[in-house]
């Protein structure tokens, strides 16, 4: 028997609440998900990255919109200089080709405003346009999915919308908001970002002049920042969708290889539980050596102990029934007798067996019912420190206060104090030594010695119960621990000795994480040695 030194209790280290209630399988599944999930959310920084692109676009178009500035200034005060020239081209022409120029390099619509916001120039009525805006309704089911995907991502990061892109019914600098505010801050170039139809960009600049009050304008569609975003979710959606199918593929290979041996070890248990099958086998999984594994051992382990106990209490039951039904037969039959005879002998001698029947029973219900119980008993006894050696000696002293002149003489080997010392109850530990004494002093002749000693060997505590008796025959060894197993010598009275002595002695021991063994004398004489190993603390003063 094991004594339980501790227990866990996981319901108030790690509480599920109501996780409890969800299956493993699914639990395993869900949180691999979950993490999924959080990489899935990479997804979203696409966001900030095409708020980066815009912003570069704007950047760039704000210095196309500075430097064309600059240059139609130039044009303008070079002017009467190229005026003299014959042929030269007029400051309108020459604006003209900047515009076209410029809206070939820049890709965007150019369009120019003199001071009271009349449009002057516009780059689409000099040159084919650089961009065409496109009707969402004509659009393949493709561009409706892709846009209503870009929804849902921006509804997710909760992105700023921007407002739609419209063409203003008059066309003037007053109904664009860029220009309003480009000229409350002159030669500084004022951006915007709106959402044309099919919700690509619509990146737009403006620079009013300080001098002449002229309002330029700049307005592309960046339909490629739109591609470029599309093109690396997607890319992304790919990644995340294999790993997403790995993740699960690999939660179910892991909750295989968990919920299934725990499944199978649960209706082992079940079967164990409803004792339905005698032989339920409880999987020990020999293959695996994590935690599933030891927790398969385990069960496998504590089955077979449980069955060995419910075995151990069936035949104790039937060998109660066999020890007490032998006496109360002899006494049954005594008193019986008794009633009959006439003789006063014989009625004596009758009830002189019915007198010697009720001490073996007394004998026997006394030992029996330390037996039942010394289990239960020892696996709640709170274990402190126990001197082996002083512990012998008061058993030594108290029997020699009651001893006779016949008495068979006790040699003890003292140990030096303290080097004999072990975890236990000094009750417990006592009616063990008591046992073996007596046992070794039953079967002493007359003139024999009785050898004790205790030693401490390798963190083990040994003590050595030896007697010049006839010994015990190597294939009796392990029987003579068994319950009602008795071989008395013939001198010994009848029903003095239950058999169980042996067996409580070892059970004792055991429970003290110890061995009890039958053995040869180490010096080769005649005789029984018992040994008993108890596990050593180390003293106090030790260090």
């Amino acid at each position: 028997m094991v004594r339980v030194i501790g227990s866990m209790r996981p319901d108030r280290d790690l509480p599920l609440r109501w996780t409890g209630h969800v299956p493993l399988v699914w639990r395993i599944l869900a949180v691999n998900i979950f993490v999924i999930a959080l990489l899935a959310f990479g997804l979203l920084y696409l966001d900030s990255y095409r708020s980066r692109l815009v912003e570069e676009r704007q950047v760039q178009l704000g210095q196309h919109a500075q430097t064309l500035a600059a240059a139609l200034r130039v044009a303008r005060d070079d002017a009467p200089t190229r005026a003299t020239a014959a042929g030269a081209a007029t400051p309108a022409t020459m604006a003209a080709a900047l515009v076209v120029r410029f809206a070939q390099i820049s890709g965007a619509r150019i369009r120019i405003y003199d001071r009271d916001g009349e449009k002057l120039v516009d780059s689409f009525n000099l040159a084919p346009p650089t961009y065409v805006l496109r009707d969402p309704d004509t659009q393949a089911w493709q561009r409706r999915v892709a846009r209503t995907l870009d929804r849902m991502v921006d509804s997710a990061v909760r992105a700023i919308r921007p407002g739609p892109y419209r063409e203003p019914a008059v066309d003037r600098a007053a109904a664009w908001a860029e220009l309003r505010i480009a000229r409350r801050t002159p030669e500084r170039a004022a951006t915007y970002y709106r959402f044309a139809p099919d919700r690509t960009p619509m990146v737009s600049a403006a620079i009013v002049s300080d001098t002449t009050g002229q309002g330029i304008l700049l307005l592309t569609n960046a339909r490629d920042i739109t591609r470029t975003v599309r093109a690396e979710r997607l890319n992304l959606g790919y990644v995340l969708a294999l790993v997403t199918l790995l993740s699960v593929l690999l939660s179910l290979f892991l909750a295989r290889t968990i919920v299934r041996p725990l499944q199978n070890l649960a209706k082992a248990a079940v079967q164990v539980r409803l004792g339905r099958e005698r032989d339920v086998i409880v999987p020990r999984l020999p293959s695996r050596r994590d935690e599933i594994g030891q927790l398969a051992r385990a069960l496998s382990d504590m089955t077979h102990a449980l069955r060995d106990r419910i075995d151990a209490g069936e035949h104790f039951a039937a060998d109660v029934t066999h020890e007490l039904k032998n006496p109360l037969a002899s006494l049954r039959s005594a008193l019986e007798g008794a009633e009959r005879v006439e003789r006063p002998d014989l009625r004596a001698r009758l009830l002189a067996i019915a007198a010697d029947d009720v001490r073996r029973l007394d004998r026997l219900i006394t030992d029996i019912s330390e037996a039942s119980r010394i289990d239960a008993e020892l696996s709640r006894t709170h274990f402190t420190t126990v001197d082996i050696g002083q512990l012998v000696e008061s058993i030594l002293a108290a029997r020699g206060q009651r001893a006779t002149d016949e008495a068979i003489p006790i040699a003890f080997a003292r140990p030096r104090s303290g080097i004999a010392q072990t975890r236990g109850d000094s009750s417990r530990l006592m009616r063990v030594f008591e046992n073996l004494l007596d046992n070794a002093l039953s079967f002493s002749p007359p003139g024999g010695v009785v050898l004790v000693s205790v030693t401490n060997v390798d963190a083990t505590v040994i003590v050595r119960i030896e007697d010049d008796g006839p010994g015990v025959a190597a294939d009796q060894r392990d029987a003579i621990f068994r319950r009602f197993h008795s071989i008395r010598p013939d001198s010994d009275d009848f029903g003095r000795h239950s058999g169980l002595g042996l067996a409580i002695a070892r059970t004792i021991v055991e429970a003290h994480s110890g061995t009890l063994m039958a053995l040869d004398r180490p010096n080769g004489a005649q005789g029984a040695c018992f040994e008993v190993r108890l596990p050593a603390v180390e003293p106090p003063d030790a260090a």
